[in-house]
Parts: structure tokens; C-alpha cells; sequence
């Protein structure tokens, strides 16, 4: 059977069902809906050779050529499918719910499939995901200089059952020159704005959503530009953490890694550093001093943070020294500041 279905109605049956994209190995990988997993019709080459002769032959000739190279491989298609779904209960779509989809839809439902068809494809999710950027949320930031530990303490929180997106978790990056950490690769803008929709269908728009105090781009990333001003707008609570515990945790956390990653990382920066600093911190990383190494990067952002935080309403800032490290009870502190402050939509 056959169920032609909007994605919004896909995500709220009640039994979670697989889902197969069948667009090409590189589509998927540029942009998919998270969990999917991939099950190609045609190949990345397949699909450019039908697409050109849709266009200069036409429909016809262009559907003709895709039974003669998709021939031999539905038995390969549907044994895919039994391998990721047994159960023989899937959602299929394909970019915009057209002959791709319908194609493979057929061939499972043939097969005993029950089978979900999501009405205009990945495009209508593009589509939904791009709403929820436009929705209002009491976004509440979590702010401090680079090395105040806002993701631990955001951690605490959502394991308080506080609502949560970690930024930088999604865009597997630190936030920083050094934040890919020498082995996490970031996603495309599109697949981060897809797996950013995904966490914000779960929030209680009615309820605290945190996120870190971020600048708009994550390494090579973008936070969409509907997110980004309610987030410029948003109270901030600011993590006031002296500079000698900053460092300490910066080295703990950044001092182990490569010394080539770190200098090539430093040498980036260095307009922003200046020529002086640069050279310092680069002496300071081979030297394998590490707290000086730290404190002369420090300089830059330290500055960069206050620009930022300068920038922001007043009204809108709550400090909080810290002076215990002691994250249970940091949070604690930080949720009581919560309790004090309204939102305006904005």
C-alpha cells in the first residue's frame, strides 16, 4: 500500500518509520532529512545523463532511458531496503516528490511494502525547516569569555530537563580558530540548518530554549539569519570567570593537540593577532608552554567578546561572577537568575 503523506504528518505517526531518500549519493550528501538513510535510484552520473536528455530529447525519452539503466537493480533496491527496514514499513522521497520517488515507491509497494510517500520531497522539508527559523522562541543565552565553560554548564541544564540546542555540537566546531579540534569536519550550511530544524521541532516555543552566546558564524557555518536576530535580541546571562581558570581549562582542553594544527591555526588569525603576537604564540606553542600560549590568543578574543557584549541592551545582560567551579551548583545559580527575567517577543 501506497500513502501519500506531507512530511509534518510523516514525523507525527505513531510508530516512527525509516525513511529512504532516493536522490543521488551526492544530493544526500550536500543536504538530507536527519535519520534518513540512502537509497539511490539513479548514480550521481545517471542522473546528469537524464537530466540532459529530459531536457534536449524530452519526458518520454528521458523516462525510457531511466528503465534501461535502473533495470537490473530494483532486486538490488529492494534488498537495500529489507536490510535497513525488515519490518517492510518506509517513508520515500526524492527532491520534489516526482518520478524518482514514485518510481521506488512502486517497486517496494510491489514488493509488500507498506509504503509512505512524502508529497513534495526533500523540497517541502527544505520548506518546513526554513518555517520553524521563523517561529518565536524565549531564547535565553549563556555567555562568557572564551574558556568559561558555557558548554559544560549548558550540559547541566539539559540534564536538568531544561530545553537546549548546543550550536556548536550541530555544527561540529568549537567556535574558535582551533575549533575543529584537528579531527571533527563540519556538515554543509544546509545539512546544519536541517539537523538545527530537526532540534527545533522538539522545543515548547512557550517555554526557556538555551543556547550558547555565539557569534553568527561557527567556523565556516552560518546561523540562519531569523535564529541569528532573535538570538542578537535575547538576554544574555554572562559567566564572569577570571583569566587564570580560563586558561587552565583552554590548555586542558585544547593543549594536547598537535602542535602543526595549532600553529597553522595561529598563523590564520594573525592580522587579528598582530605580527608581534603571533610570533609569541607560535614560539610559545613549539616551546610546549602552553598557559602562555593561551593567554596571548586570549588577548584577541577577550577583545573581540567585549565588542560584542557592548553591543548588546543593557537591560538585557545579567552577570554572574563565578567563583565556584562546581557545576551543580553554578547551575543552580544561573537557573535562579532565569526566574528573574521576561521575554518580549520580538
Amino acid at each position: 500500500m501506497i500513502r501519500n503523506i506531507t512530511f509534518d504528518e510523516f514525523i507525527k505517526l505513531d510508530i516512527p518509520v525509516p525513511l529512504a531518500d532516493v536522490r543521488t549519493p551526492a544530493e544526500f550528501a550536500h543536504g538530507h532529512i536527519p535519520g534518513a538513510f540512502n537509497l539511490p535510484l539513479f548514480s550521481n552520473e545517471e542522473r546528469v545523463v537524464v537530466g540532459t536528455t529530459y531536457k534536449q530529447v524530452g519526458r518520454e525519452a528521458a523516462i525510457m532511458l531511466g528503465f534501461d539503466l535502473t533495470g537490473p537493480k530494483w532486486s538490488g533496491y529492494i534488498k537495500k531496503a529489507l536490510e535497513v527496514v525488515p519490518e517492510k514499513r518506509v517513508g520515500v522521497h526524492c527532491w520534489r516528490g516526482g518520478m524518482r520517488s514514485v518510481a521506488m515507491a512502486w517497486a517496494l509497494d510491489l514488493y509488500g511494502f507498506e509504503v509512505y510517500l512524502i508529497e513534495g520531497g526533500y523540497k517541502s522539508y527544505r520548506r518546513w525547516a526554513l518555517n520553524l527559523f521563523e517561529k518565536q522562541y524565549q531564547a535565553l543565552l549563556l555567555g562568557g569569555m572564551t574558556g568559561s565553560g558555557k558548554t559544560r554548564i549548558l550540559n547541566e541544564l539539559a540534564g536538568r530537563g531544561e530545553q537546549m540546542i548546543d550550536l556548536e555540537d550541530l555544527a561540529r566546531h568549537q567556535g574558535s580558530a582551533f575549533g575543529s579540534m584537528n579531527k571533527m569536519v563540519q556538515p554543509t550550511q544546509e545539512q546544519f540548518e536541517n539537523e538545527l530544524a530537526f532540534r527545533l521541532k522538539d522545543i515548547d516555543a512557550q517555554q526557556t530554549v538555551w543556547l550558547e552566546d555565539e557569534s553568527r558564524n561557527i567556523g565556516k557555518l552560518t546561523i540562519p539569519a531569523p535564529l541569528w536576530q532573535q538570538m542578537s535580541s535575547a538576554p544574555v546571562i554572562d559567566l564572569e570567570v577570571d583569566l587564570k581558570t580560563r586558561i587552565a581549562s583552554l590548555v586542558d582542553e585544547y593543549g594536547q593537540l598537535d602542535k602543526d594544527f595549532l600553529i597553522n591555526c595561529t598563523e590564520r588569525i594573525h592580522k587579528r593577532l598582530g605580527p608581534v603576537q603571533t610570533k609569541d604564540a607560535i614560539s610559545a606553542i613549539r616551546e610546549n608552554r602552553m598557559d602562555e600560549f593561551m593567554r596571548l590568543v586570549l588577548v584577541y578574543y577577550d577583545k573581540t567578546y567585549r565588542n560584542s557584549l557592548a553591543r548588546k541592551a543593557q537591560d538585557r545582560l545579567f552577570h554572574l561572577n563565578v567563583r565556584d567551579a562546581d557545576a551543580a551548583h553554578l547551575t543552580e545559580l544561573i537557573l535562579a537568575i532565569s526566574k528573574t527575567i521576561s521575554f518580549s517577543k520580538i
